[in-house]
């Protein structure tokens, strides 16, 4: 008589082991401090090169020269950071791309604000 054949093989389970890499808590701390330092100068360089584009249209009547020194100071944004101090090897390109979103729009912000009629 001919042997049935089993159509379930039981294979061995694999045993798997999640491992968490080491988390650096003092360097997480350290990396999110800077981070927020980056950030405070940056609103602080917005504030400040947003009214210098207001002033300028106001006396001039030519809103493109605004424009063209908010992409200039992005385009030096590195060098800034580099004439004062800050380290830019170790902020991530993420971190970089937000500041450059984060500056152009309140400065151009606070660009308005400063252009209508409480302030103007």
């Amino acid at each position: 008589m001919a042997k049935k054949r089993r159509r379930v093989s039981t294979e061995p389970e694999e045993t798997y082991e999640f491992v968490p890499p080491e988390f650096d808590e003092r360097e997480f701390l350290l990396k999110d401090q800077y981070g927020t330092k980056i950030l405070m100068l940056t609103t602080a360089l917005a504030i400040s090169i947003g009214f210098i584009a207001s002033c300028i249209q106001k006396f001039t009547g030519l809103w493109q020269i605004g424009i063209i020194l908010i992409f200039l100071v992005i385009i030096a944004f590195k060098q800034f950071f580099t004439l004062l101090k800050f380290r830019v090897d170790l902020m991530d390109n993420k971190m970089l791309f937000g500041n450059y979103i984060l500056f152009f729009f309140l400065s151009l912000g606070i660009w308005i604000v400063f252009l209508n009629p409480p302030f103007a």
